[in-house]
């Protein structure tokens, strides 16, 4: 469950987001919105042209109350919803000119975020009924980060670790630098100290073996078959939480997670993205 400074840090992320995305493209004004008389107020509808699911809204949200702190919106969907074609998504009232100002960068949080959550909602409806949770990684758009993950989440996915700095990841590199397997997680054991998570990646059965005879708990299986995926499950016998990673997608994953892993990480949730078609109308 989310606390309050959770609720609070994200609140902070969002106002970031949005100034960052207001001062470029804004800027110094917009030329194009000083067309219209300084007090005209309009009216606005957002649809959707596509099924999805839908996220963002805060964000787009703030994009048009940085503008206009007495613009009202009034919303027909909410976060993690999922929406239909031609469905109309919120009504928004305020100044012509703020409205008009907004409505790019708005959209294009609002399509950003539920390409991300629609994304997600797909692959954790293709594993259902499986013991497997959907992860996702730290391949995310440049400063949008607590952004999709929290589109992740909106689509019924997990979040791992937000960076570096809240988590340890021990790939191949870490491991050939560091002399092995043990002698990396002995040195991450004393850095984590219980307070957050260890995770190895491993490449074949030999290295499984040596991260869980030196006491790994999470370990992530890199490109490994579906034999080979299969055969980790058996051999783990539940002594560490096994994640499937390299090479996943949507037509696959129900067979990696038929495996019995317990995590699925895929990069794709948050790289490679598909914005939702969305757009605003200005009506009478």
């Amino acid at each position: 469950m989310t606390n309050k400074s959770d609720t609070a840090l994200l609140s902070q992320k969002i106002r970031q987001n949005v100034r960052n995305s207001l001062d470029e493209d804004v800027g110094s004004g917009d030329l194009t919105a000083m067309l219209l008389p300084e007090d005209l107020t309009a009216r606005a509808l957002v649809i959707t042209r596509q099924s999805g699911v839908l996220c963002g809204t805060q964000w787009f949200e703030e994009c048009f109350f940085m503008l206009d702190a007495g613009c009202k919106i009034t919303w027909h969907a909410n976060d993690g919803d999922s929406i239909r074609p031609s469905q109309t998504l919120c009504e928004i009232e305020g100044n012509a000119r703020a409205l008009l100002s907004a409505e790019r960068n708005a959209l294009n949080f609002l399509q950003t975020l539920s390409g991300t959550a629609t994304a997600t909602r797909r692959y954790v409806d293709a594993i259902k009924g499986t013991r497997a949770k959907i992860m996702d990684t730290r391949k995310t758009l440049p400063g949008l980060r607590d952004a999709q993950k929290y589109a992740v989440r909106m689509g019924g996915g997990h979040n791992q670790r937000m960076g570096l700095y809240d988590g340890i990841l021990i790939k191949e590199n870490h491991i050939a630098a560091a002399g092995g397997i043990a002698a990396v997680l002995e040195k991450a054991f004393r850095i984590a100290a219980d307070r957050t998570s260890v995770q190895i990646e491993v490449e074949n059965m030999v290295e499984l073996d040596e991260a869980l005879a030196a006491g790994a708990k999470l370990i992530l299986l890199d490109n490994f078959d579906i034999d080979m995926l299969a055969a980790a499950v058996k051999h783990n016998d539940g002594r560490a939480e096994l994640e499937a990673s390299g090479g996943i997608t949507l037509p696959s994953i129900r067979e990696v997670a038929e495996t019995g892993v317990d995590r699925i990480s895929i990069g794709a949730l948050t790289k490679d993205v598909e914005a939702l078609d969305l757009s605003m109308r200005i009506v009478k």
